[in-house]
C-alpha cells in the first residue's frame, strides 16, 4: 500500500505561531475577533491532535506516512514488479 499523505506538522506550528504570536497581538483586548481568534487556535490544535492520533493509528496498522509541504509536492514514484 501507498504512504498516507498527510500535511507535515510544521504547518501547524508555523499556523499557530502566526496567530498567537502576531496575530492576537494585532486584533486589540476584547474585541469580538479575539473571541473568534481563540476559537480558531483551538480548532487547530484540535486538528493536529486528531492527526497525530491518525498517524498513531497508522504507525499500529503497520501503514506509513508521507508528509507533505505543498500541494505541489510529486508523489514519490511506484516502483513496477516485473
Amino acid at each position: 500500500m501507498d504512504p498516507i499523505p498527510l500535511p507535515s506538522h510544521i504547518h501547524y506550528e508555523l499556523l499557530l505561531q502566526l496567530l498567537e504570536r502576531q496575530t492576537i497581538h494585532a486584533i486589540g483586548h476584547k474585541s469580538p475577533q479575539q473571541d473568534q481568534l481563540h476559537e480558531l487556535i483551538s480548532t487547530l490544535r484540535k486538528a493536529f491532535a486528531q492527526q497525530k492520533q491518525l498517524e498513531e493509528s497508522c504507525e499500529r496498522s503497520h501503514l506509513s506516512v508521507d508528509y507533505r509541504w505543498s500541494l505541489n509536492q510529486q508523489a514519490p514514484p511506484v516502483e513496477q514488479k516485473l
